[in-house]
């Protein structure tokens, strides 16, 4: 009811100037689905199809029902959404031939005497494909998450269980959280980074090199990266937290499990090339095309079976919600929801003091990602208006304007379930409950923000910028 609700007092309510009454009937829509989301009445994926089919029969969004229908299943085109399936299907392969338990159980070896250093370790894991990983997804959903995945059960964490908390839920939500911070570090660590770069000097004239961009945000992301791991830890804490026989253990299971099999070496060389062409070919081969390869390979070559493929409900679920919810995010733009949004911010902020015209700005273009599921729809909805009203406040330079802005495209994508397409395969694994990933997403989210901007800053300022 209480999603009905809020859907109902939106509608209630008078049309905006500006805005059209399609768009307002949208927009109550939408939050009746997010808020539907947030309380989770029935699955998510059912919530987002009957977001969009409502939308679609209303004809809210396109006029006849043939747009509407390619309104309504466009989301499963995107990219993103088959690069997080396909994430599922090497799970499922480090899973079935027993590569991923063999990884994690080095780790395990290496690092396993203290959660915290696991945590640690996965951070840095992130941080070192980052700056040659062009896709977040890629990077974090296909390469780190398959590896960790098997090391909380190796800890007896299961998410089924009651035992998520142990070590599993602290272990996965750490490196989801720290591959945000690196998003945000590389210019070449997360897709829309360079999309930001050709808005930047289309709209403002600024152009910034990969060295500038990095150093412009060292100081922000070498501190967060030191601190994430150990606030986690804190705010939501393991079990778990001091195993000094694990590692011995780990030996010991590792003498069991014997040499590698050929199943194990198959899919180590589909991994790695699939890596090599996240990191050398982007440019040309769509980093989900490569994955979608990878796991036709894996079935190729006996890894793992086709109806594997077909009876990975969990994976074909995930496929569903987030496709629908892209949809419902773009329903947003397409009804000129976010740009009649962005433009009542404007006068707001036109006249405040410049300190609080950054907040205010930066801000709201951070905290607007609540509307969005995908980080590239929100630097290309969103970047150039932004960028627009900012760079007419005096007293900052038109560089110092477009590197705020753009600096927060991959801090904001701890804010929510469906904000980044990695968020839903660790939200999927079932460790990190609905409560604790909205909670601990405006905890770290509001913690992003405040960080960067603080350092941030201080730092630019002392740049010259």
């Amino acid at each position: 009811m209480v999603p009905l609700a809020i859907g109902a007092a939106i509608l209630l309510l008078p049309v905006p100037d500006g805005l059209s009454a399609n768009a307002w009937r949208y927009f109550a829509l939408f939050a009746t689905v997010i808020a539907a989301i947030i309380t989770e009445p029935v699955a998510p994926a059912a919530l987002g199809m009957g977001g969009v089919i409502v939308a679609a029969i209303a004809g809210i969004v396109r006029e006849t029902p043939a747009q509407s229908a390619q309104w309504a299943l466009s989301g499963f085109g995107n990219a993103t959404v088959w690069l997080i399936f396909a994430g599922y299907m090497l799970t499922l392969g480090y899973a079935k031939t027993g590569l991923g338990k063999r990884v994690a159980l080095h780790l395990v070896r290496l690092l396993g005497h203290r959660t915290l250093g696991l945590g640690y370790a996965v951070a840095l894991a992130d941080f070192s494909l980052a700056p040659f990983t062009a896709s977040a997804g890629a990077r974090s959903a296909g390469t780190i998450y398959p590896v960790i995945r098997h090391i909380p059960e190796l800890y007896g964490s299961r998410p089924d269980d009651g035992t998520s908390r142990r070590i599993g839920a602290y272990l996965l939500y750490t490196a989801l959280a720290t591959s945000f911070v690196t998003s945000s570090m590389f210019v070449t660590a997360l897709a829309p980074n360079t999309l930001a770069l050709a808005i930047m000097r289309q709209t403002a004239g600024v152009t910034v090199s990969w060295v500038d961009w990095f150093v412009g945000f060292a100081p922000v992301g070498l501190t967060l990266l030191a601190l994430v791991p150990f606030i986690v830890y804190r705010i939501y804490p393991p079990e778990i937290r001091r195993a000094p026989e694990a590692p011995q253990w780990a030996v010991e299971q590792l003498r069991l499990m014997g040499r590698m099999t050929g199943k194990e070496v198959i899919l180590l060389i589909l991994v790695l090339a699939a890596l090599g062409l996240w990191i050398g070919a982007a440019e040309h081969i769509e980093p989900a095309v490569t994955a979608m390869l990878a796991v036709l390979l894996m079935v190729a070559f006996g890894v793992i079976s086709w109806d594997d493929v077909t009876s990975h409900a969990v994976a074909w679920n995930v496929l569903v919600w987030f496709a629908t919810l892209v949809t419902l995010a773009g329903g947003l733009v397409e009804t000129r929801f976010v740009e009649w949004l962005a433009g009542s911010i404007a006068p707001a902020i036109a006249g405040l003091p410049l300190t609080a015209a950054v907040v205010a700005v930066v801000g709201s273009f951070f905290f607007l990602h609540y509307f969005f599921a995908s980080i590239t729809a929100h630097t290309a909805s969103l970047l150039p208006v932004f960028l627009g009203i900012a760079v007419a406040i005096p007293g900052l330079s038109p560089t110092r304007w477009a590197l705020l802005l753009v600096y927060s495209l991959g801090l904001m994508g701890v804010l929510t379930t469906y904000a980044a397409g990695q968020n839903v395969i660790y939200y999927g694994s079932g460790f990190i409950s609905r409560r604790a990933f909205w909670t601990l997403g405006i905890v770290l989210g509001t913690f992003y923000l405040v960080a960067y901007l603080v350092i941030g800053n201080v730092w630019m300022t002392f740049l010259g910028i």
